[in-house]
């Protein structure tokens, strides 16, 4: 079997996929959350792509590999697929959206980089709006989240708001691939997540029950279940 890689969520770390029970599991942190440091270089989505395929061959993982991710994390993924295609072997896309930011939402994006470098709290509110209504691992999610470093905060977002539309790469990526989206997700919801797997020649679309945003975190069961089942079915050993 191949390993999986899976990419996490804006402004988590790894830890997300801690309940996730997926054979051959690689979950690195992205450049700045986590364990790992700001990168040292211009804001661009195309910089954690490269950290996370030379993290890959510094493991010893040089040859093809199945590749995830929620969010920013599905953000990433496609960035990978845009420029390692040869590296990836099937796609797996939960709650994140192949579309460019709108220019409003770039400009949001923009204005937390600079609020949160001069001590604002912008991410405060963003569990509750992640998660599902009355969801069980809110007070878990807002720990996570009041640990990232508000220079990666900023870096990340102003990665986010110049990243470039995907389509064109997944309409490319002749390979099979799962897209996911939580039930209740409001911010990238079922029609996002239908649009992806509508441009992919070979996907399969399922909606996760009592998810919000971060699926992995909050029905890992189902997350798990869905993700070792495409595994099996569509890239056995």
């Amino acid at each position: 079997m191949y390993p999986t890689v899976l990419l996490h969520a804006f402004p988590l770390s790894s830890t997300m996929y801690a309940r996730v029970a997926i054979p051959d599991l690689i979950a690195p942190d992205l450049a700045g959350f986590g364990t790992s440091a700001v990168p040292d270089a211009a804001p661009s989505l195309d910089v954690l792509a490269g950290d996370v395929v030379a993290g890959l061959d510094a493991r010893g993982v040089t040859g093809e590999f199945v590749l995830g991710g929620v969010s920013m994390g599905g953000y990433v993924a496609m960035a990978i697929l845009r420029l390692y295609p040869q590296r990836v072997k099937g796609l797996i896309l939960a709650d994140t959206k192949a579309s460019a930011d709108t220019a409003e939402a770039a400009a949001t994006r923009l204005a937390m980089a600079d609020s949160v470098l001069a001590g604002g709290d912008d991410t405060a509110a963003l569990p509750a709006k992640m998660l599902a209504p009355e969801s069980a691992v809110l007070t878990a999610v807002q720990a996570a989240v009041r640990q990232a470093d508000p220079a990666a905060v900023a870096w990340a977002q102003r990665a986010m708001a110049q990243r470039p539309d995907s389509f064109a790469t997944l309409r490319a990526a002749v390979i099979p691939a799962l897209v996911l989206v939580g039930e209740h997700d409001t911010i990238t919801p079922l029609a996002d997540a239908r649009a992806m797997a509508e441009a992919l020649p070979d996907a399969q679309l399922t909606i996760i029950p009592g998810a919000g945003h971060l699926p992995p975190w909050e029905n890992p069961v189902a997350f798990t279940t869905e993700v070792t089942g495409f595994l099996a079915a569509r890239l056995p050993a």
